[in-house]
């Protein structure tokens, strides 16, 4: 059965509210709930916005607001030929902060995501109040970790076949991107969690015309940058100390970015930082929701009032 067009799980309904915000250039989706202190949700490969919609209502009811965002090349955000690097990430993510009307917010990355959110944290601190990196060392923590480890490089070795002109987007969108659903079940540590209608929410979006191309230009930029001068000068950048706040959630089983590659994230740390290792694979907040969910919003509620 074909599935259906992407903006229906783009525009899935809910108890929130879709909006369109202008930021950085582009125009960015975005979804809204609650009222309270802002916490930006940023997705990662393959996923979209709507991986957080747990967490969305969950931080809602216990007084936050929560704002999940389409990444560039994704959902329902404009898909640009360029800008697939940190430090575009890290200004979409700044200016769609201050575009909703606030000053700061505490930032909640998942993979590419979370990126994103060490990104920000480090070149726009002034609408940072604290970051939640999920699924993701530090990234100078992450590239050492693959330069000194083979079991780590394995892992991650999918990203070199992306590298390839073409190829990677036919077998991302290929029989209505049943690739997506495969990676998301392979990177589970149980994969029982996606049955058939979450796995064809997130096929049905990846579909939405170029996000195969756009997704993998992310991982060309990651690959090609580490000797370019972009990309050097990005991992200049990130020798900086985080200030703020951290909580580093992660999959004590996670087999796309190994536990132990994490460790020594806290070295780049000035602020508090907490560790948290769930029983999960890559997607600890869809494998285990309400103990994520918990361990976040327990986190968020000790946080220093500004």
């Amino acid at each position: 059965m074909p599935l259906p067009d992407p903006d229906v799980a783009i525009r899935a309904p809910g108890p929130w509210t879709h909006r369109d915000v202008p930021a950085n250039g582009a125009r960015f989706h975005v979804v809204d709930i609650g009222d309270g202190p802002a916490v930006v949700l940023l997705h990662g490969f393959p996923t979209f916005w709507w991986t957080w919609r747990r967490q969305l209502t969950a931080l809602a009811e216990a007084g936050y607001r929560a704002v999940a965002m389409d990444l560039r090349g994704y959902g329902g955000s404009d898909h640009p030929p360029h800008g697939y690097d940190p430090r575009t990430l890290a200004a979409d993510v700044s200016s769609v902060i201050r575009s909703l009307g606030e000053s700061d917010a505490v930032i909640v990355g998942h993979g590419w995501g979370g990126l994103a959110a060490w990104s920000t944290a480090v070149l726009e601190p002034d609408t940072v109040r604290a970051i939640v990196p999920v699924s993701m060392p530090h990234p100078r923590q992450l590239r050492r970790a693959i330069l000194r480890h083979r079991q780590q490089r394995s892992a991650l070795r999918y990203a070199l076949g992306f590298q390839l002109p073409f190829a990677p987007e036919r077998s991302l969108s290929a029989h209505d991107a049943q690739r997506v659903a495969d990676l998301i079940g392979q990177w589970s540590h149980d994969p029982t969690w996606l049955d058939d209608a979450t796995a064809s929410a997130y096929r049905c979006a990846f579909l939405r015309w170029p996000t195969p191309h756009t997704a993998v230009e992310y991982h060309r930029w990651a690959v090609r940058s580490v000797l370019r001068p972009d990309g050097l000068s990005f991992m200049s950048l990130m020798e900086a100390p985080i200030q703020q706040r951290v909580l580093q959630l992660h999959g004590a089983h996670d087999p796309m970015v190994l536990a132990g590659s994490v460790d020594g994230s806290e070295a780049y740390v000035r602020g508090a930082y907490t560790r948290i290792d769930l029983e999960a694979g890559h997607f600890p907040h869809e494998e285990r929701p309400e103990e994520f969910t918990a361990a976040l919003v327990g986190w968020l509620d000790d946080l220093p009032e500004q």
